[in-house]
């Protein structure tokens, strides 16, 4: 299918989706006349990738876990790492979030809050 089409199918836009295909996120064909070809699976694809990003993962992990996220039925005990380990990073963002609260908190109403605090 051509671009035009994937992007129908799969509401991105035609430029993220040569974005996509640039840092090798999506795989097309040229076509002689210079068309791009996308396989149909590409849609179902795409939807890993979107569904990827918004539990949190970014292109670059998504890119580095290309193989298994692409076979996602099939490698059900390979993402449940993967999701694990996303939890742990989550995890430790939100203790250091809470850390940082808790500095901030401090040093409201203090009468120079970016006093070294002893």
């Amino acid at each position: 299918m051509r671009i035009g089409e994937l992007a129908d199918r799969t509401k991105l836009s035609r430029d993220t989706l040569r974005f996509y295909e640039k840092i090798g996120l999506l795989v097309g064909e040229r076509l002689p006349n210079g068309y791009r070809d996308f396989a149909p699976e590409a849609v179902t694809w795409l939807h890993y990738v979107r569904t990827a990003q918004a539990l949190g993962f970014t292109l670059a992990e998504i890119g580095e876990h290309f193989d298994q996220l692409q076979d996602a039925p099939d490698q059900a005990g390979a993402l449940s790492a993967l999701f694990a380990e996303k939890v742990e990073v989550i995890d430790a963002r939100m203790a250091e979030l809470a850390r940082l609260r808790g500095d901030l908190t401090e040093r409201i109403g203090t009468g120079c809050p970016l006093r070294v605090v002893t």
